[in-house]
């Protein structure tokens, strides 16, 4: 039986709005095993997006707790959460941020380097991550030289550059045209097979989302 990597219990969020909260998550469990892919599908503002950063100790939640390999990530200080988003966690999101004075590899080096990596020992690593998505000879160019599906593979490359375990992805594809849509989609799990990844994606894209075999539907800060 696989491990369970990531999992949430009883997750609440609200926010204030006006004189009042507004409730975007309600006592949500999530629970990811090693090795699995899992989509998040539901409408704007059903809280996919807000449960993403939770699990990804980008944020925290007003009530319930969240584990890794059953350690509760809670309790962690914010220098030891950031070292274990550095450590165990990938981010994709739907814009690249990538740092337009920076090529494609500093972009990719720069995890590696704020986490003590010597600039060569950086490189090299960003450079094997660069020709597995096939974009070695876009290595120099600036985000300004890019395509939008240059664009986003740079910033994937940038996320799994340190190896993590888990890619977490919000809206991956939702500024990409079609062709790129469909490259991003496919490489996804190319990587998840070839680096062992477990995935939890975010999407509206009902043709992304008929890829994964759990897909989970939120509504209104619930599972529906």
């Amino acid at each position: 039986m696989s491990e369970v990597l990531l999992s949430a219990k009883q997750i609440s969020k609200s926010f204030a709005q006006g004189t009042g909260r507004l409730q975007i998550l309600n006592q949500v469990d999530f629970e990811l095993k090693e090795g699995e892919a899992i989509c998040i599908v539901g409408a704007s503002g059903a809280g996919k997006s807000t449960l993403l950063h939770i699990l990804g100790s980008l944020d925290k939640p007003d009530s319930g707790d969240i584990f890794y390999q059953g350690r509760s990530l809670l309790g962690l200080s914010d220098e030891e959460l950031a070292q274990f988003r550095a450590r165990e966690l990938g981010f994709v999101f739907q814009f690249h941020h990538l740092l337009t004075e920076f090529t494609a590899i500093e972009n990719v080096m720069l995890p590696l380097r704020m986490n003590g990596e010597s600039a060569s020992a950086a490189a090299a690593k960003a450079e094997d991550i660069l020709r597995q998505l096939g974009l070695i000879d876009r290595a120099k160019h600036y985000p300004s030289q890019l395509s939008g599906g240059e664009l986003q593979r740079v910033s994937i490359a940038r996320a799994l550059v340190k190896r993590p375990k888990i890619l977490l992805a919000d809206e991956p594809t939702g500024n990409l045209d079609s062709v790129n849509s469909q490259q991003i989609q496919d490489l996804f799990f190319y990587l998840k097979e070839l680096f062992g990844l477990s995935l939890v994606v975010v999407t509206h894209d009902t043709h992304f989302a008929k890829k994964f075999a759990r897909v989970m539907l939120m509504a209104d800060g619930r599972w529906v």
